[in-house]
């Protein structure tokens, strides 16, 4: 197949491109930097707001992931919660138009979205996790902090620009994607990861609050599950079906490392971190429950399906990585 991944350059796009390079899919990254990648992957400059020469590349392509979109890794400061709004519609609008405007328009858009697009687990009256049948979208919940709000805002507006694009010979898929745990250098492994080794990594006020989750091999096989099932289309949720409360998740990372202890951190505490961090207090202290029933539904079986199992799979890999001298957690 040929396959455009737009934002190919980050942590999740590393992941995929190389796999998809490695079953021999002719596959073009898109990003604002002209990089030299990995043999079998050609780079294709674009602004991620304008059409230009990159649009030819879609006339005939198989399939586009687009996975373009500023980090949430930072200060939810007003100029970044826009440029998060602004980089994921911007991206995805032109996407469409350069769909909409191909002769052999490809056959399958895959776009990145979120699981952030559901309500607080913790205001949910029911005590169930979200799935795509029964999930509660987020923003109206009692007492929700404003930029909690406009992160959902952001989830939705993305979703909105990509189902209001006129192509109609293209099935449309949106990624409600959980954390994607990978041993990469920079990701939110690593960073749980440097926690849990430093003794910082216990309950986050309580610890009460869900995290959902999903490791790299099963984001990067659901989504070749996903442009190979022509019959899915809509959106779909990428987490593993064992969304865990922050503080088991931090113990079995905690025991992966082997670092039994850890300090507890109070909401006031965890403020001062992810300040000093240079992110923010959503990304610990939103309770995210979410579950797969459509990919399950499908037949898809995670190789990775526990936390437990997949933080023991993690480490050993950033161990590997680190004796390598590769760029991987420390």
């Amino acid at each position: 197949m040929k396959i455009i991944i737009p934002g190919g350059t980050g942590q999740v796009g590393g992941i995929l491109r190389r796999s998809l390079a490695a079953r021999g899919d002719d596959v073009v990254v898109l990003s604002r930097r002209p990089e030299q990648l990995e043999p079998g992957v050609r780079h294709v400059v674009w602004d991620g707001r304008t059409l230009g020469p990159w649009a030819a590349e879609l006339d005939g392509a198989d399939a586009v992931v687009n996975l373009a979109g500023r980090t949430v890794s930072c200060r939810y400061t007003d100029a970044n919660l826009r440029q998060m709004m602004s980089s994921r519609v911007d991206s995805t609008r032109v996407v469409g138009e350069a769909i909409a405007r191909a002769e052999r328009p490809p056959a399958t858009w895959l776009q990145m979205s979120t699981a952030t697009i559901y309500a607080d687990a913790g205001a949910r009256p029911d005590d169930r996790p979200h799935d795509e049948a029964g999930g509660i979208i987020g923003g109206e919940e009692p007492d929700v902090p404003l930029y909690w709000e406009y992160s959902v805002r952001i989830a939705r507006r993305w979703e909105e620009t990509q189902a209001m694009a006129h192509t109609p010979a293209t099935r449309k898929v949106s990624l409600r994607t959980a954390m994607v745990m990978t041993p990469d250098r920079g990701g939110v492994f690593d960073y749980l990861s440097w926690m849990a080794r430093l003794g910082l990594g216990g309950a986050v006020a309580g610890g009460r609050q869900y995290v959902s989750w999903v490791h790299g091999d099963d984001f990067v096989r659901a989504a070749e599950f996903l442009l190979a099932r022509a019959d899915l289309d809509g959106p779909v949720i990428v987490a593993a079906p064992d969304p865990v409360e922050q503080r088991d998740l931090m113990r079995s990372l905690r025991t992966a490392w082997g670092r039994p202890f850890a300090l507890p951190a109070t909401r006031l505490m965890a403020e001062v971190g992810a300040f000093a961090l240079r992110t923010d207090t959503e990304l610990l202290l939103k309770s995210r429950r979410v579950v797969p029933g459509r990919l399950l539904d499908a037949g898809f079986t995670f190789a990775h399906p526990t936390w437990h199992d997949a933080a023991r799979d993690l480490v050993q890999r950033a161990r590997g990585e680190r004796r390598r001298g590769a760029p991987a957690a420390a």
